[in-house]
């Protein structure tokens, strides 16, 4: 218990986080008034133990833990507080809404067919207008506007009816609907231009506002200093934090080298400013006055930096991490760094319990963490006399302590793994440090033409060869080990392990090797038994797609897929809609010759176990021929010729029909001997085999 003792701030935030996470994952097991009468009796519980204890010094322990117990709850009230859905007002309890006042909380993302910004509700109208709280991601075609001309903070009308956003349609899919319930966002509305009325700009145009006009003078001055699209979007990604630019080809060779995190601005990228700053100011150290005029300068730059950025969250994040850093030395918190980072998480989940939701936040901490405990041993390992053996076997330690922290969740949210991680950080980490440093100078001295010129020509040269070493590591031979399927309970084991080990390695002790041997053997299991389940289940899936046709027989590790030619070369959709399902199911081979197909003039007939399912795509008239599933694509069969279903079991109406084709078919069901499935409405089609 007294090796507690130094880690204060670390056991308030763990208690705050499993109070936070018992209210995400058990949100039902306490009412808000149960919550709140909980918080203040054992609140009252602590204090009156506090007040006993500085007399009865064995009561202190009975004060820790009704405080820790207090904590949990808090953390559990927080997030129910911050949780927009249980606003009665909130959009997800009103009906029939015909058009809405709202105000623009982000900056606009270029997607391939529409733009994209969050919105944040005033007022909505129904009968009359009324107030009303939440928000919506707008998405506005491109068919309709070039440029979205709308600002951080500006008021506008929006006609028609926000959408609640639904969960995945097809199996495994990516949850959407939960990723954006962490940010409170419920709803999204796909609009035209001409349905978006502007209102007004700000009345207060505060800090946010200003920050966002400082981030869009900044990518106008990288756009016209540094040539090239990829080269431009590279530039934007690493200075501030806008990926969206950056084609799917270059950002999946990002991914295979294992340099994907200098693409997202975050604690690397602040924590290489922070050393710069330290650097800077090495000189005054030696002064008694120089602890604070350090710290106050550096939070100041940093949070600068943070404004250029647009006050992206990932910059948010690791700028206030880094601010408690540079505040523990002044302070006198020498305690340990633990709890400068636990103080810094605190605060950020004070002011956003969903945080803890976000792969971003998971990955920067467990990375910092991870560099903290084990990059010095490793690095103590071997000792290297060479100036430049030093320095390339200090970057390779600090990579390999951040990778062994952070690679369970890398396997468990990009089921990958980069194999050459290690050789292409010695070229990236450097190559990305120096074109961060010289996009700052480009920003500082643009107001001089020559100057701006010369860093913006040597930035695209340092980002072609950034660019070539991600590339070239991609093409090495096994440069990734991808298709790993890893289960969030598998995640938690992994991290075990690896932490058992660790200790077990500085401690010595016998009971550290019974941990780890159990965690191995329940992670085995695990996976046996995930194997057994899923890869000797034989599955039919129909896909739901928007405009396309998409069915795969899975069965023994083997895919028989067939698709129509331009969801065929669209490798962006296949990845988000139909790898997630064999990657669970363990696929290691896509075929699309399929031996159990017969084709005849206008539809193919599959024999797949005791089912026959028969595709019709061209002709009029239904197979002559019995059927279990009869799949319409491009409104094939006429509803004139339902007569002649009686046979089959059951219609599916795959992505390529339209909604009115569907809303037909659906109302003919009625008081038929066949059901109608559409995969656009019902979600996939999924049929398994045991």
């Amino acid at each position: 218990m007294q090796k507690w003792v130094p880690y204060a701030m670390v056991r308030i935030t763990l208690c705050l986080v499993a109070g936070i996470l018992l209210a995400i994952y058990l949100p039902e097991i306490l009412s808000t008034k149960t919550v709140s009468i909980l918080l203040l009796c054992f609140a009252a519980l602590a204090l009156v133990f506090w007040w006993a204890s500085r007399k009865n010094k064995k009561l202190k322990t009975v004060f820790g833990f009704t405080s820790l117990i207090s904590l949990i709850i808090f953390g559990f009230a927080h997030l129910q507080q911050n949780t927009f859905s249980n606003q009665p007002d909130n959009l997800i309890h009103i009906d029939g809404i015909t058009a809405y006042e709202c105000v623009v909380r982000s900056a606009t993302e270029s997607k391939t067919n529409s733009w994209k910004f969050y919105v944040e509700i005033v007022q909505i109208k129904k009968e009359t207008w009324q107030p009303a709280t939440g928000k919506v991601v707008v998405y506005v075609s491109k068919k309709t506007i070039d440029k979205i001309p709308w600002l951080y903070g500006d008021h506008l009308i929006i006609k028609g009816t926000p959408q609640k956003l639904r969960p995945p349609a097809n199996p495994n899919e990516f949850d959407y609907k939960r990723f954006l319930s962490f940010k409170n966002v419920y709803h999204q509305q796909f609009v035209k231009a001409n349905q978006i009325q502007f209102v007004s700009h700000p009345a207060r145009k505060g800090f946010t506002y200003y920050s966002h006009r400082v981030r869009d003078w900044a990518r106008d001055i990288i756009e016209s200093s540094i040539k090239g699209d990829q080269n431009q979007a590279v530039a934007m990604a690493l200075i501030l934090g806008v990926t969206e630019g950056i084609d799917n080809e270059l950002l999946s060779a990002y991914a295979a080298s294992g340099a994907m995190h200098v693409l997202a601005v975050s604690g690397m990228h602040v924590g290489i400013i922070y050393a710069i700053i330290l650097f800077l100011f090495k000189p005054i150290k030696k002064y008694r006055w120089s602890s604070w005029l350090v710290a106050v300068l550096s939070i100041f730059l940093l949070w600068s930096f943070a404004f250029m950025t647009g006050l992206s969250p990932s910059v948010l994040r690791a700028v206030t991490m880094f601010s408690f850093v540079a505040l523990a030395k002044p302070l006198g918190w020498r305690t340990n760094i633990y709890n400068t980072l636990a103080t810094s998480a605190f605060i950020l989940l004070l002011y956003d319990p969903y945080l803890i939701m976000s792969v971003g936040f998971q990955l920067s901490y467990l990375a910092v963490l991870g560099i903290v405990y084990l990059q010095r041993p490793i690095y103590n390992l071997w000792i290297i006399d060479n100036g430049l053996g030093n320095w390339v076997w200090k970057i390779t330690s600090i990579s390999i302590a951040a990778q062994v922290a952070t690679f369970a969740l890398g396997m468990l949210y990009f089921h990958q793994f980069p194999v050459y991680f290690l050789v292409s950080n010695l070229f990236v980490i450097p190559l990305s440090t120096t074109v961060l440093i010289g996009g700052i100078l480009l920003l500082a001295f643009s107001w001089i033409p020559p100057v701006a010129n010369l860093f913006g020509w040597a930035l695209q040269a340092l980002i072609d060869l950034l660019n070539w070493t991600v590339t070239t590591t991609e093409k090495l031979p096994f440069s990734i080990i991808s298709g790993i399927h890893v289960t969030t309970f598998q995640c938690w084991l992994i991290m075990g392990i690896l932490l058992s080990l660790i200790m077990m390695l500085e401690y010595r002790k016998k009971k550290l090797v019974w941990l780890t041997t159990l965690l191995c053997t329940v992670l085995i299991l695990s996976q046996v038994q995930h194997l057994h389940h899923n890869l000797n289940t034989q599955q039919f899936v129909v896909y739901s797609i928007s405009n396309h046709s998409a069915m795969e027989w899975i069965s023994n590790g083997k895919s028989y897929y067939r698709a129509d030619s331009v969801l065929l070369q669209d490798a962006e959709r296949t990845r988000f809609h139909i790898l997630p399902n064999r990657l669970q199911h363990g696929v290691k081979e896509t075929l699309q010759e399929i031996p159990f197909e017969k084709k005849y003039p206008g539809y193919s007939l599959f024999q797949w176990h005791n089912h026959t399912v028969a595709v019709l795509n061209k002709n009029k008239q239904p197979p002559p021929v019995p059927v279990d599933f009869l799949i319409i694509s491009h409104q094939a069969l006429s509803l004139r010729d339902t007569s002649k279903l009686s046979a089959i079991s059951k219609i599916i109406l795959d992505g390529t029909n339209s909604s009115a084709y569907i809303a037909r078919w659906k109302l003919a069901q009625q008081n038929k001997p066949w059901q109608v499935h559409a995969v656009s409405d019902d979600g996939a089609f999924i049929l398994n085999n045991p």
